[in-house]
């Protein structure tokens, strides 16, 4: 029967609907400023583009699926390791399990239940996984695919699980219970045996209290058929496992927390409480054989050592040609607290401490064999701790580490955002690789890696793939991302470019930020051009460049004046909206930046422009990589901190970086290292403001001499209003007289329709903006007291979004954030595309606390003059409807729904670009959605993706300093630079509520899709799939939703992933070719992909767990070791412990719950091999092809042969019986 598409039919009724996926046009918003709106499928002068594009894309192209997860397993608890297959098992307490072999071999398993693992067993060459969790539940794990699952889980229900030991080639577990009880369970079938060992038959009739639980289980090397467990009270039984009672019996004053035998089967080695070792023999069981406390203080008078630290885990490995290796993990001296967490490497009379980083989890000791009878020969340590992972190499006597190929210290610093970049230029990986390369660590150990176990092809997928972690030190990482795997590159401390603070110092900067003042907030990277852009936490702009020579030169820095603080009210917009205001009535609303410097004094210093960090002002040597070309920092403004940095956007073609917060906006030129724009966002609008904001209280501004000449210039843009407002240009402290005029010449206004004013870009001195302080500011800073911050950590990101106005209440800054405090909801910092604090609770309490709204409408009670900038995007576009032809424009959206565009003039060529200034201007257009702006894309009249224009990479510091390599090249990707690509473009504009196709130059508005309406979307990305765009979404309830583009068509919508975690939400991110991905854990990265093709590739592109190896032979004992080694007789133990003998366990000790690892391992196994099955099909079909034409051919030959005898028979027959006179 043919499988019906559901899918199919949902995509045929909605291209077949009129109007696309419009919203309504209730939810298409009004133009302002002249960018009219036409709801739903409207044409405008540019025509419908569903008669001109064709979409490809169908939800048959989208899945979602899990790829891999990359980093240290969060919160590790056990460790296991097979040493025929050569692969490492980790478990958590999160309930996941972590397999690894050899680079590129990396398996997540998670338990359904999410219980803590306690213990992990290979069946060693088996292909199998035996885990014991905290819930009291054994589970086998098939291992022979690529996706491991469960075959069977076996639940306690009256006992608890604390030790599990499954003997080397026995298919029988045995299970120690915390009421000191030993059950032994059937690996085949997990089955319970009927053989059980009571504790109260274990211990001596005359002991009185209960031995505790069960610590240790291990069958004698020496004889399999007898059994050692160690009691947590300090007691030994020597089980006899055929006659069903003690051998032997071991006392000690101390509680035991771990046994390990001696190869030969004579000896065994306990760790104790009070950091003893002691060595016990079967021949003589009274009392230990030898005791030591290796790191207690020797007395004097001979007494015996005082008591040391627990020793959690000893091992005792012999060696054919040297002295036996004790290695424990504990047992330090209590005099010595600080001193941090180390193992203990014995080897014969030498001592060795190796101290670690965190504390140990769990270690284990890697042998050349086996089978626990013969020489060990161990070859190195594997040591698990709380956030690492190392393994130390025994071979050699000053014990080195080796080189760990995983990508396991992704966590060295927390990591606070992240960026995926797919189909990345080729070159970028190996000479990122090269220069990261060049900072390897020394001292590890020469030989390889140990843990080489599985397989691992590259697969089908070959396209570079680029990761880019920024951590909470300062630090940026770049990973190779490529074919599922993960591998770092490069690091970049982005923290270099700033004085180390010394102690008593750096007081601004933890009045914004409590710690961490080096914090990455969000990053830009241009791969064509390696222009590489970090916004840190310190309100801070480092703009690098890619350069493969060292250089040793001073740092460029610049201070930028942006702070806006008002204290409008807001009018409400009545139901009919009524026309904008003339630009007189709306500028005396505004209050803008000022030029003043000046300080106010009360009972202290007011800062004022003064950055948060300090600039190296020496010169600084750089290696080779990502050398640092521009600082620009935010500096304090009359008392107030600079606010953290929403948004951000850098192109290398025009050479502009430009950034935004709550306060406004700045556009700097990194060529000439002078800012062009310093603006709060109300003075962005103009008299295109669809708000009237109204001052709640006019200050009184002093004015200076030299405000006659800001004010002659500001004539040019309002010639009324020369006395009401302040412009954000150059600090009137650093004007001299001869240069003022100049400036101000510069600042004239190109054209007079424009509805705000432009700065233009000097070359002499960079611009600042600052305010004046009122007598009112005065009053209200001095109840604030000096010198105190506005905001704290959280209260500063919350402002990231928009704040409500300022009060004088005593602990809020704000009415939202008093509200948040008494909700419980929390807020946090995004990126630049996800740059706005959100607050989310669950459904049933949405009703009941308090959510901010995300409507556009003004009369929310939430909407302030504060309007953040939250997205940001250069590209060559029609910046006003009567534009002929496309030129550099910024984009800019706000918190608010309003997207403006920002006219750039360059200079006209290439050589004048050092010399002549950058003119910005706001066009006066304005378009609105609802919602915050996430993002923003440009497609050409044929649907194809746009980008911005570039400049192809060129050393900076190459040695070869002619013509040639001073001159700049640009790649412009321009619809007008080819005339098949026709005369107007089309804009996509998303943002957290609602997404919006615009023609441009009309600025009709062509589709609009109201994404959702009772959440919002966290990210939003326009990427490429199978050679066609679409818009890919997160929203906050979880849903991953992709829309064709230009119409909306909703292609995928699934809920992939509640929003728990505010990490999830910050590192959430979209790339090319249908993949993503997010934070999962504190440690750890987790891909997934959204393609359907990738999903059906993924079988052929993950690592292999299982390969094919010949179990080790044992070595031969010789006559004379096995006449009087004392080994024990041939052991059955199907016969002891199955159901003809032990008889059947009771039912309601354990149940056993059938996994679905079987039906999982065939099409495991199916899918492991379907590209060998592919070929061979294909094979097969070409000889099938052969063999059916030679079939055919023989077939033909058949018949007439046998037409042939058929007339020959006849013939025969006709003149059988003449004879040869009739013929």
């Amino acid at each position: 029967m043919k499988k019906f598409n559901f899918r199919k039919v949902l995509d045929g009724l909605t291209a077949s609907s009129p109007g696309g996926s419009s919203g309504g046009g209730s939810g298409s918003g009004s133009g302002a400023g002249g960018g009219s709106v036409h709801p739903g499928g409207t044409a405008g002068a540019a025509g419908t583009p569903r008669e001109e594009i064709q979409e490809t894309l169908t939800s048959d192209y989208f899945q979602i699926c899990k790829t891999v997860r990359h980093g240290f397993p969060y919160l590790p608890t056990a460790l296991a390791f097979d040493p025929v297959q050569k692969i490492l098992a980790i478990g958590t307490r999160t309930g996941a399990i972590r397999i690894l072999g050899r680079p590129g071999v990396d398996c997540y398993c998670q338990h359904e239940s999410g219980a803590a693992v306690l213990q992990l067993q290979f069946l060693i060459n088996e292909g199998a996984l035996v885990s014991a969790c905290a819930d009291d539940a054994l589970h086998l794990w098939n291992l022979r695919q690529k996706r491991p699952a469960i075959l069977h889980s076996l639940k306690f229900n009256r006992e608890r699980i604390t030790y599990c030991h499954l003997p080397f080639q026995s298919k029988w577990l045995y299970v120690g219970t915390e009421r000191g009880n030993t059950h032994i369970v059937n690996i085949e079938s997990f089955i319970l045996s009927g053989y059980v060992i009571m504790w109260n038959k274990a211990i001596e009739l005359s002991t009185k209290t209960h031995p505790g639980p069960v610590v240790h289980l291990s069958d004698s090397p020496r004889d399999e058929g007898k059994l050692l467990i160690g009691y947590e009270n300090g007691t030994i039984v020597f089980w006899d496992l055929r006659s069903k009672r003690a051998d032997l019996r071991a006392y000690y004053d101390e509680a035991i927390h771990s046994v390990a035998w001696h190869h030969e089967g004579k000896q065994f080695m306990c760790s104790h409480s009070d950091g003893s070792l002691t060595l016990w023999n079967l021949k003589s069981p009274n009392r230990p054989f030898q005791t030591t406390i290796p790191h207690g203080k020797v007395q004097r008078d001979g007494k015996k050592p005082e008591s040391c630290k627990p020793i959690l885990k000893v091992e005792y490995k012999t060696c054919k040609n040297s002295e036996p290796f004790v290695i424990f993990s504990g047992g330090l001296s209590y005099d010595k607290p600080c001193r941090r967490p180390s193992l203990t490497i014995m080897h014969g009379k030498a001592i060795t401490v190796l101290e670690m980083d965190h504390p140990i989890v769990d270690f284990l000791t890697l042998c050349e064999t086996p089978y626990p009878n013969e020489f060990q020969e161990p070859y190195a340590v594997v040591v698990l701790l709380e956030k690492d992972l190392i393994v130390v190499d025994l071979t050699q006597s000053n014990f080195p580490i080796f080189e760990n190929p995983y990508p396991i210290d992704i966590h060295e610093s927390p990591v606070t955002c992240t960026e995926y970049f797919a189909d990345c230029p080729p070159d970028l990986i190996p000479v990122l690789y090269s220069v990261g390369a060049k900072h390897k660590k020394q001292g590890y150990s020469n030989k390889e890696w140990p843990i080489s176990g599985g397989a691992w092809n590259l697969g089908a997928q070959t396209y570079p793939e680029i990761i880019i972690t920024g951590h909470a030190d300062g630090s940026v990482k770049f990973w190779d991302a490529s074919a599922i795997t993960l591998q770092m590159l490069y690091k970049l401390k982005t923290s270099k470019v700033f004085e180390k603070q010394k102690v008593g110092e750096g007081k601004a900067t933890a009045e914004i930020v409590e710690e961490d003042p080096f914090a990455v907030q969000m990053m830009y990277w241009c791969p064509e051009s390696r222009i590489f852009c970090v916004a840190g936490v310190s309100a801070y702009v480092i703009v690098y460049r890619f350069s493969k020579h060292e250089v040793n030169t001073e740092i460029a820095s610049l201070e930028v004046r942006l702070q806006y603080e008002v204290e409008d009210i807001i009018t409400p917009e009545p139901e009919i909206n009524p026309p904008f205001p003339d630009a007189s009535s709306q500028l005396s609303s505004l209050k803008s930046l000022s030029g003043s410097t000046n300080t106010v004094g009360c009972e202290g210093t007011m800062k004022d422009s003064i950055p948060c960090l300090s600039v190296k002002t020496r010169p600084v040597r750089m290696p080779p990589g990502y050398q640092a070309d521009l600082v620009i920092q935010l500096v304090w403004v009359d008392g107030e901190p600079p606010q953290q940095i929403t948004s951000l956007a850098v192109n290398s073609a025009y050479g502009l970086v430009a950034f935004g917060n709550c306060n406004g906006l700045a556009v700097v030129d990194f060529m000439q290292k002078t800012v062009l724009l310093s603006m709060g966002t109300l003075d962005l609008y103009g008299s295109s403001d669809p708000y009237q904001r109204q001052p709640r209280s006019p200050r009184k501004s002093r004015q200076f001499a030299a405000d006659n000449f800001c004010m002659r210039g500001l004539s040019n843009f309002y010639p009324d209003l020369t006395k009401r407002i302040r412009t954000s240009y150059q600090s009137l402290t650093e004007l001299s007289d001869s240069p003022v005029s100049l400036e101000l010449e510069r600042c004239k206004s190109p054209t007079s329709d424009h509805v705000n004013g432009h700065c233009t870009s000097p070359t002499s001195q960079s611009c600042s903006s600052g305010k004046r302080l009122s007598s009112a500011d005065v009053s209200r800073a001095n109840r604030r007291g000096p010198g105190r911050p506005p905001f704290r950590k959280a209260q500063s990101a919350a402002c990231m979004e928009i704040s409500l106005p300022v009060t004088t209440e005593v602990g809020y800054i704000s009415r939202r954030a008093m509200l948040q405090q008494l909700h419980g909801i929390s807020t946090f910092s995004h990126d630049e595309r996800h740059y706005t604090a959100r607050t989310w609770m669950n459904k049933e309490n949405r009703e009941n606390s308090f959510s901010r709204s995300r409507s556009s409408s003004v009369s929310s009670i939430d909407r302030d003059s504060k309007e953040a900038i939250t997205a940001l995007y250069f590209m060559e576009s029609f910046a006003r409807k009567n534009d002929t032809a496309v030129s550099p424009c910024l984009w800019v959206g706000t918190g608010l729904g309003m997207v403006l565009i920002l006219s750039l003039n360059l200079p006209a060529s290439d050589d004048l670009r050092q010399s002549e200034p950058v003119m910005v201007s706001p066009s006066g257009t304005v378009l609105t959605l609802k919602g915050a702006v996430l993002t923003f894309a440009c497609l050409d009249c044929m649907g194809t993706l746009t980008h911005p224009p570039y400049e192809v990479w060129r050393d900076p510091h190459s040695a070869d300093d002619g013509e040639k390599t001073r001159k700049r090249k640009l790649v412009m990707h321009s619809p007008s630079s080819s005339q098949d690509m026709g005369d107007h473009q089309f804009a996509v504009i998303c943002s957290e509520k609602q997404a919006k196709v615009f023609s441009l130059p009309s600025q009709t508005c062509l589709y609009v899709h109201n994404i959702t309406e009772t959440s919002f979307l966290l990210r939003a990305d326009v990427v490429t799939l199978c050679n066609s765009v679409c818009l890919a979404c997160f929203c906050a309830n979880g849903h991953i939703m992709t829309l064709s583009l230009p119409s909306f068509r909703p292609l995928l919508d699934m809920n992939y992933l509640p929003v728990t975690d505010m990490r999830i939400a910050r590192t959430f991110c979209f790339t090319n070719e249908g993949q993503a991905l997010y934070l999962s854990s504190p440690t750890e990265i987790q891909r997934l992909t959204y393609s359907q093709e990738m999903c059906d590739n993924l079988q052929d592109m993950l690592g292999d767990l299982f390969t094919p190896v010949e179990t080790p032979e044992a070595q031969n004992r010789g006559f004379l070791k096995g006449l009087f080694g004392g080994s024990g007789q041939a052991f059955d133990r199907e016969e002891l412990f199955g159901e003809a003998t032990a008889g059947k366990a009771s039912r309601s000790l354990a149940q056993h719950i059938p996994g679905s690892g079987g039906i999982e391992g065939v099409r495991g196994a199916a899918g492991g091999v379907i590209g060998d099955l592919t070929r061979a099909r294909i094979a097969l079909d070409e000889r099938g092809q052969k063999l059916g034409e030679l079939d055919e051919r023989t077939a033909s030959m058949m018949a007439s042969a046998e037409a042939f005898s058929k007339h020959a028979h006849e013939v025969m027959l006709k003149y059988k019986d003449k004879k040869w006179y009739q013929f």
